[in-house]
């Protein structure tokens, strides 16, 4: 399987080379929008690559939609549009059941390739544990017009900046949530598998002042592409930009498998770069390097970087023999490995422990 992903790059770079860009771009799409178990230890197919569940938004009379997931009586999972001048994308709000007085926190999740909201959300399990935690989970759609495959453009310099392209759908999709619910403005998260997890880093750098903290799980970092040609050598052979090119300004969790044929291990390598650089001198002198194994699946490492008062700013989670899938993540959703650590969880006790301002 990693040969012919190998083989399919390969292809990509030659027709980039031949001036043939969009059938590259459709031949990188299709690439993205695969995920392999990589070529760790055998298993009975602990991962799952399969179609995402399709879903409606207001106003596409006639769109297929998914059965909704079970939620608890008063939770609420419903969808909406935001528009702005660049245009416009749709999102689906989980809003927990469970009464709260004061105002809850707020993870913005950005699904990978071909995937959906509600096919993220299954796969991911964020809702349950917005259940079990208290906060709102907002899932933004990338419009097939703007992607065939669903990716966000993460490779586009005209979606990389900030209050322009898709950045600013973003962050206007998380302002619209906000202004409309209660939520903590001090406890806004951001986090993305894959295309989604690259977006995120995209959205974390520009929008520090609105995102408290990110996760990025088989992403890329910052500034690696502007184009297609760039996107294809970072992820066939982890990026060529210099750390210090692009910063991560506020608190990052990284999450990779070390044989992701899709996206180069060394990627995470350059976002927590990134963020050892945005985050400046606030560092302990060592980190601390934890090994340990999910209960019948795959060992990890995780190395945490506390900050001078010992809160983690910074964490890198390697999962070894993992491919690219979302670590932990349930088979009712696409490209999840339930063998590996759980990194929903992870993320959110990481995310709850960062306020603007404060620790919490």
């Amino acid at each position: 399987m990693t040969d012919t992903r190998n083989d399919e790059m390969s292809e990509a770079t030659a027709l980039v080379r031949a001036g043939r860009l969009n059938e590259a771009t459709a031949l990188l799409q299709r690439v993205l929008g695969r995920a392999t178990p990589g070529d760790g230890p055998a298993r009975a197919a602990p991962w799952t690559a399969r179609p995402a569940r399709s879903w409606s938004v207001p106003g596409t009379a006639g769109a297929p939609t998914a059965e909704p997931p079970a939620m608890p009586a008063g939770a609420s999972f419903a969808a909406a549009v935001h528009r702005n001048a660049a245009g416009s994308r749709a999102f689906k709000l989980y809003v927990p059941a469970a009464p709260h007085p004061r105002p809850l926190p707020l993870v913005v999740m950005l699904h990978g390739c071909t995937q959906t909201p509600d096919d993220f959300a299954a796969g991911t399990r964020m809702n349950e544990l917005a259940e079990d935690l208290g906060f709102l989970v907002a899932y933004p759609a990338q419009a097939r017009a703007a992607n065939g495959s669903g990716c966000w453009n993460w490779f586009k310099a005209g979606d990389q900046e900030r209050d322009r392209g898709e950045p600013s759908l973003l962050a206007g999709i998380t302002r619209e949530v906000i202004d409309q619910h209660p939520v903590d403005k001090g406890r806004v998260y951001v986090a993305g598998l894959s295309a989604g997890g690259a977006a995120a880093a995209v959205m974390a750098a520009a929008y520090p002042d609105l995102y408290t903290a990110v996760g990025v799980h088989s992403g890329l970092p910052v500034g690696v592409a502007s184009d297609l040609p760039g996107a294809l050598a970072a992820m066939r052979g982890g990026p060529a930009v210099a750390p210090g090119t692009k910063a991560l300004a506020v608190p990052t969790i990284v999450f990779h498998g070390d044989t992701d044929p899709t996206v180069h291990p060394g990627n995470a390598d350059a976002i927590v770069a990134q963020a050892r650089a945005g985050l400046g001198g606030t560092f302990q002198p060592t980190a601390t390097v934890l090994r340990g194994q999910h209960s019948g699946g795959r060992s990890y490492r995780r190395t945490v970087h506390p900050d001078r008062s010992g809160r983690p700013v910074l964490e890198q989670w390697v999962i070894h023999g993992a491919g690219h899938a979302w670590s932990g993540g349930s088979p009712a959703g696409s490209y999840t490995d339930a063998t590996g650590p759980d990194a929903s969880r992870a993320m959110l006790r990481f995310f709850l422990q960062h306020r603007r301002g404060s620790a919490t």
